[in-house]
């Protein structure tokens, strides 16, 4: 799974063009990973949203990760599941979704990331690096250094988020991040395209660097 540019999708700041319109222009612009996230939807709806992203992503291989839902991520067949703390324990998620699904977990602290199991974790999301509106209650922010001690104690590949940016690629890398989550710096930006490739771009170079 390359996690370089994960588009983590919201509803509302997506509802000019839509989460699935989003997702496809998105993708054509440079993500590699597109996940699902809607905690307010019924369920049949978030279905629906589910089974149409994954046919829009058909063939070009980005994986659809479905956000604190077991149920409609096995109703959907997405590629993976993604829980945060207060969700259903890794050992539950993994028995539940079976060996093949990608199952990520969001962490917030060192303790946390060494907690995790590689057999039944695949990757984290580590942070909230900076406070962001688009999840409220989120844990106190953990600033880059406190990126680089969770990913440090991470036995699986990380991917930074909260309030993240296409300018904050260096510094992500540099504290050990394979790539950038990120909400705001594509769902509602008039063009997902453009957003992404230079959210792309910075990954590229930093990697590269």
């Amino acid at each position: 799974m390359d996690l370089s540019v994960y588009l983590v999708l919201d509803p509302e700041l997506c509802a000019q063009i839509g989460m699935i319109e989003t997702a496809v222009r998105a993708v054509a612009g440079g993500v590699t990973a597109v996940q699902l996230r809607d905690k307010t939807a019924p369920h049949a709806e978030f279905v629906a949203t589910g089974r149409a992203l994954k046919a829009a992503l058909a063939g070009t291989g980005v994986p659809l990760i479905v956000n604190d839902n077991v149920a409609a991520a096995i109703e959907i067949g997405a590629a993976g599941l993604h829980v945060g703390q207060g969700d259903m324990p890794a050992h539950e998620a993994r028995m539940r979704i079976g060996p093949d699904m990608i199952l990520g977990i969001s962490v917030e602290t060192p303790d946390h990331a060494a907690a995790i199991d590689p057999r039944l974790v695949d990757y984290v999301g580590a942070g909230p690096v900076f406070a962001t509106a688009t999840k409220p209650g989120h844990a106190a922010p953990t600033g880059f250094a406190g990126l680089a001690e969770i990913i440090a104690a991470s036995p699986v590949p990380a991917v930074a988020i909260g309030g993240v940016k296409h300018g904050h690629a260096a510094e992500a890398v540099a504290a050990g991040a394979q790539g950038l989550a990120v909400v705001s710096a594509i769902c509602g930006r008039p063009d997902p395209a453009r957003a992404a490739r230079v959210l792309a771009h910075a990954m590229k170079k930093a990697r590269d660097a």
